[in-house]
């Protein structure tokens, strides 16, 4: 999958947020189609060490976490600061927009 243009991007952001009244809604927007999209688990390397992320979670502060688990140990990565792998998981489009939408907003 190649990395998705920005006029994608914007198309994507528009499809997540066009409902939306402000900023809590327009993250439970962008969390619903992450569920719906990204195809869970994928392997990333984080800190020089391989890890699987196993599911995504919406925090009570209004942000999207990545589960990642490496043996025995998990810790929640914010999505905008997780390196994605080669190849692309199937629906990464939507943390593209995410992050996308994370330094526009």
């Amino acid at each position: 999958m190649a990395t998705p243009a920005s006029r994608d991007l914007d198309a994507l952001i528009e499809e997540a947020t066009v409902d939306c009244y402000d900023e809590a809604e327009q993250v439970a927007g962008f969390f619903a189609c992450l569920e719906d999209e990204l195809e869970l688990p994928f392997t990333t390397r984080l800190f020089g060490v391989d890890v699987s992320v196993e599911q995504i979670e919406q925090t009570e502060h209004d942000d999207i976490v990545a589960v990642c688990r490496r043996d025995n140990d998990t810790a929640a990565i914010r999505l905008v600061d997780l390196p994605l792998p080669t190849p692309l998981p199937e629906g990464a489009q939507w943390i593209a927009a995410w992050k996308k939408w994370q330094i526009g907003s």
